[in-house]
Parts: C-alpha cells; sequence; structure tokens
C-alpha cells in the first residue's frame, strides 16, 4: 500500500506503563483516517510519536516514504492539531498565522493568500486582527484547526479537532476536511464515531497501545453484507427466510431483523427474497439499513478484548 505513515512495531514506554505496545498502522496517501480507542489506548501517543515529539522506544516510522521525522526531510509536509492546544493571549490571529505559515516554509507571495483562504474557511475573518485572550473556546479551536492546514501539507494528524465546536461550524469544518480527500492524508482521533463514521474511509481501532483492527469503513461496517430491516407487527416467518437464504445468518430483535449474507447473493436479490416473505406475512416495513454502524463494530470489538490486568 502506498502509505502517507506507517509506524511497524512501534513502542513507547513510560517506566513500567507501555503506551505503545508494538503498535502497527497504514495510513493511504489521501485518506482520511480514524483512529478509535478508548481513554489511553495511545491514540494520543501515537501522534506525538509519529512525527518526532516523543521518542519511541522500539519499532519503525516512515513519514511520507522518507523514514522517522526529520526537520530537513518533513519541514512543511506534516502538521499536527494537538487535542489541548494553546496560542500566546497577547498574540492576534493573523499574526500568529503567519509565524506558523513561515515555520512552514510558506513564500511571502502566497501567505496572505492562505491565510485568507483559511480564516474564511474555520470562519474568523471578522477576528483576524483580535487577539487570542479575546476568543471563545470555539473560536480558539477553529484558529487552530487552521493552523494545522496552513501550507497544505502532505500529513495531518487532528487530535479531537470538533471539540468545543457549535454544531452550525463543526458542520462546516467536517465539510471542508472533506473536500481534501485524496490531496492530503488527514488522521483523525476521536471518541465521537459518528464524525468518523462521517469523515472517514479507513479505520484503525487500537486498544493498549496495540492495533486491533484497520480496515476499510466499508468494510468494518459490513456495508456490502449486512442488512437490517425495522419491523412493526406481524410475525416474522423465519423458517420460511431460513430455508430460502440457507448462507443468511439471521438476528431477530423485537422491532428488527438483521441479516449477514455472503457473496453467493446480491443486496437486490436478498431483499427481493426478504421483502416478499415479510409482506406476505403481513409484517411491517419501516425501515432498511445497510451495514453496521461504527459504534456498534466498536463495541463489539471491545467486548471481545481480555480485561485489563
Amino acid at each position: 500500500m502506498n502509505a502517507a505513515l506507517e509506524m511497524q512495531g512501534v513502542v513507547k514506554l513510560y517506566g513500567r506503563l507501555r503506551a505503545l505496545d508494538g503498535l502497527d498502522l497504514c495510513v493511504p496517501h489521501g485518506s482520511i483516517f480514524g483512529l478509535v480507542g478508548s481513554n489511553g489506548a495511545g491514540k494520543t501517543t501515537a501522534m506525538a510519536v509519529a512525527l518526532g515529539l516523543l521518542r519511541s522506544g522500539g519499532g519503525q516510522i516512515n513519514l511520507l516514504g522518507d523514514g522517522p521525522f526529520r526537520t530537513e526531510k518533513h519541514a512543511g509536509r506534516v502538521a499536527l492539531l494537538p487535542q489541548d492546544s494553546r496560542f500566546p493571549p497577547h498574540a492576534r490571529v493573523e499574526e500568529l498565522l503567519r509565524f506558523y505559515g513561515r515555520v512552514q516554509g510558506l513564500p511571502a507571495e502566497t501567505l496572505e493568500t492562505a491565510i485568507n483562504e483559511l480564516l474564511g474557511w474555520v470562519h474568523l475573518e471578522d477576528r483576524r486582527r483580535s487577539a487570542v485572550r479575546t476568543l471563545s473556546h470555539g473560536m480558539n479551536r477553529r484558529l487552530a484547526i487552521a493552523q494545522a492546514f496552513l501550507g497544505s501539507p502532505e500529513l495531518v494528524l487532528l487530535d479531537e479537532p470538533l471539540n468545543g465546536l457549535d454544531p452550525k461550524e463543526a458542520a462546516r469544518v467536517r465539510e471542508m476536511i472533506r473536500r481534501r480527500r485524496g490531496r492530503q492524508a488527514i488522521v483523525i482521533s476521536s471518541h465521537n464515531l459518528t464524525d468518523i463514521e462521517a469523515l472517514c474511509d479507513h479505520v484503525a481501532f487500537i486498544e493498549k497501545g496495540k492495533l486491533v483492527r484497520q480496515d476499510t469503513l466499508e468494510k468494518i461496517i459490513r456495508r456490502a453484507h449486512r442488512i437490517t430491516y425495522v419491523l412493526r407487527g406481524g410475525n416474522v416467518p423465519m423458517a420460511r427466510l431460513s430455508a430460502e437464504l440457507p448462507e443468511v445468518t439471521w438476528e431477530r430483535l423485537p422491532e428488527s431483523l438483521t441479516a449477514t449474507f455472503t457473496e453467493r447473493y446480491t443486496t437486490e436479490e436478498l431483499n427481493a427474497a426478504v421483502l416478499r416473505a415479510l409482506l406476505e406475512a403481513s409484517v411491517g416495513i419501516l425501515e432498511i439499513q445497510r451495514g453496521s454502524d461504527l459504534e456498534s463494530e466498536y463495541l463489539r470489538m471491545a467486548s471481545d478484548q481480555p480485561p485489563k490486568s
């Protein structure tokens, strides 16, 4: 796989605590990559180690095909939005962005254009001359997001990027991130799995500093081979369905029926057989949903993990 970030067997120790315990990750170029795990799973540590802010205790890291982070190789090509970023309170918004633009190596002739574009993106045009101390928490967060994308680095790591944003601004930022798919590799760590599912095309589950699962979002939520029928009333003809569709696994709940099926059936064939059987049994069909959801799959994964020692 053509990767923007590869981590193989990466270890990070804090005394006897293994924050990263042989972590493997592979972030494809141009992807929006979700990093999912419980508190203390190692998500923030992985980001810091990947960009050289923390020294690893073993393993291999490859950034943009040029090995571990080195200033002469990676300056201006990678960026990080920390979870709890802070700016100098007396600095002004556009002054800060000019400073970070120079750090990223942006030429003077394009820097102002980039700043104007990003201030428009995060809806801070009218606060460009405001001091940081006058900004709300949400405005500070939007300024931090603008800083992370300044100069369009090839790899951007975002730790809880939408925390503190109101729904309108969060939707605006989500849309702008989507537009960068294919242009940059963007890694998002978040506890909000709805945001991860809405934004990401690849997902990794991390627990106790180890990779538990990594795949495309489509495969993780089994969109191609799982259908749920939301039902009302009637008796579901389970015997008929099992006889007509022998390679389907059924999950029956009081108000739903879920089918997990093999490649023997297309979605159209499965729907035709199931809907015919349900309608002939006078079962009301309120909704048809493809796939699972990321929260359900994460909880399923977490329930399979051994307890902490």
